[in-house]
Parts: C-alpha cells; sequence; structure tokens
C-alpha cells in the first residue's frame, strides 16, 4: 500500500517562496535589460547585443581579475578546511569547556564585514598597527601592505582565515557530535588508532557536511569584498582587485552600466557553474564511499 502524503504544508511557506522568487527575479532582469543595451545618460537606452559580454569575456582586466579570484578562493579553501577539521577534532566533545569553545568559535563571526576590514586595516599598519610594528621592530621585517603586493595578499588571506574557519569548525564539530558512540567503541575494540578512526570513520561521516563547508566557503571567498576594499582598497596597484572589487568601480566609479551588467552576469554564472561542480563532485564521492 503506497504510503500518502500531506503537502498542505507547502502552502504556509508558499508566501514567502514568492516574495524571496521576486525580490531576486526583478534586480536579475534589470541587470539583463542593462547588459544588452548602452546609454549615453538622460535614461534613454539603444540597442547593444551581446557587444558587452564580448568585451567583458576578451578583456585582459576581466582575465587577471578572474585568475587573482580563483587564485584567492583556492587558497582560502586549501587552509581553512583543513585548519577547521583539525581544531574542530581538537575541541572537547564534553564538560564546561564545551560552551566556552563554541562561544570563541563563534564571536569572529558575529562582526560585521566593514569592522573586520577596518580592524585588520588599524592591526597591520606598520606604523601603528600592533602586528606591523611587530614585524617590523621586532622581527626586523619591512612589511607595508600598502606598498608591497605579496605582503597586501598575506594580510587579506591571514585576515580571512580569522574571519572564516570558524565557520567551518562549527560545521565540522556538529558532523563529529552527530556520530554514534558505538563507532568509536568498536575501533577502540579493533585497536584502531587515531588516524584510522578519522579516515574510516570521522571523514566518511563529515562528507555532506564537508560539501556544504566548502560551498559555503567557497561562494563566500569568490564574492569577497568589504574587508579586501576596505584593507587594501584593491591595491597596492591591482594586486588585490578581485572580482567584486572590480565591477564595483566599474558601475559606480566609472558608471559604465552596460559593461557592468554584463560582468554582473557572466560572474554569476561563473559561480553558479564552480559550485554546481563542486556539488556534483562532492556528491558523487559521497555515494561511492557508501
Amino acid at each position: 500500500m503506497d504510503k500518502k502524503y500531506d503537502n498542505r504544508a507547502w502552502f504556509m511557506v508558499l508566501p514567502v517562496v514568492l516574495l524571496v522568487a521576486f525580490s531576486a527575479l526583478v534586480p536579475l532582469m534589470t541587470v539583463v535589460n542593462y547588459s544588452v543595451q548602452d546609454t549615453f545618460g538622460n535614461n534613454v537606452f539603444f540597442w547593444a547585443g551581446t557587444d558587452w559580454f564580448e568585451d567583458v569575456l576578451l578583456s585582459d582586466r576581466f582575465h587577471d581579475a578572474l585568475w587573482r579570484q580563483f587564485l584567492f578562493s583556492g587558497i582560502i579553501l586549501a587552509i581553512e578546511v583543513p585548519l577547521g577539521i583539525a581544531v574542530a577534532l581538537a575541541m572537547p566533545r564534553k564538560g564546561w569547556l564545551v560552551p566556552v569553545c563554541l562561544v570563541t568559535m563563534a564571536l569572529p563571526l558575529l562582526i560585521p564585514w566593514n569592522v573586520v576590514g577596518t580592524i585588520w586595516q588599524v592591526f597591520a599598519r606598520p606604523d601603528i598597527g600592533l602586528l606591523g610594528y611587530f614585524l617590523n621592530n621586532v622581527l626586523g621585517m619591512s612589511f607595508n601592505y600598502t606598498l608591497n603586493p605579496l605582503h597586501a595578499w598575506i594580510t587579506v588571506i591571514v585576515m580571512d582565515v580569522w574571519h572564516w574557519t570558524s565557520l567551518v569548525v562549527l560545521l565540522c564539530y556538529a558532523g563529529l557530535q552527530s556520530i554514534p558512540d558505538a563507532y568509536y567503541q568498536a575501533a577502540r575494540i579493533d585497536g584502531a588508532s587515531k588516524w584510522a578512526i578519522f579516515r574510516h570513520i570521522q571523514l566518511p561521516k563529515l562528507h555532506r557536511v564537508l560539501l556544504i563547508a566548502v560551498l559555503l566557503r567557497f561562494m563566500d571567498s569568490f564574492m569577497i569584498y568589504t574587508e579586501p576594499f576596505v584593507v587594501t582598497g584593491g591595491g597596492p596597484g591591482s594586486a588585490t582587485t578581485f572580482l567584486s572589487i572590480d565591477l564595483v568601480k566599474m558601475a559606480i566609479g566609472q558608471f559604465d552600466l552596460g559593461r557592468a551588467a554584463a560582468f554582473s552576469i557572466v560572474y554569476f554564472l561563473i559561480i553558479l557553474l564552480v559550485s554546481w561542480a563542486f556539488y556534483t563532485v562532492m556528491t558523487g564521492k559521497t555515494k561511492d564511499s557508501q
């Protein structure tokens, strides 16, 4: 006998779905409209077709920003995901230290993005910043993120790791807490080492949690804007000018609406495509492991 499902609950969330769809589609259609037109001002537009898309896709400016963006996201994922897993494994499972560790981990996530950028802008300054003073006067380095592109990259990466590794930690910790004790008891009976427990019990059980963590951190890092803009402004030169910063400069600084609209659509499609690739690969591995 087939089981019957009561789907009337969907009608309760239908207004929210419609509101979200409306608030997302209207701006998107406006951007699409601008991407195929051009204007000289006075709200007068004329048809441009795919000219803006060709201009964006063939420009060295877009290619350079895209390369920097992929490099930044790749470095962030390579650091934050393993580091988040390691910290989650080191956190206590029981006792009064659990809430202390959880609250401590959550603190960086509560700070607004512009405040994070301001904190690190001052913290890393070579003249008055604690980090800059320590590197220059104690370690004898000539650290200056406003002049050296490598120092600017290091500052932005360390800032993002400090701000967002906690998200990976909390997700992994929740995944580890959901593993039944029976698995660990069986492993202890078999005399399994800590590495064997991690390799064959914890890591497979974290697959879905890691999928969420990787997707969230990729999308956030690929769309990062406020923190590096506050700290470096995209400089020195264009060393930290990521796609989002370049897009804002094009749309607001140069008021080039058509090219900026085409840029934003290509930007959105790249995020959608790479996120879909991450999801497909990681869910495929999860099915194979099962």
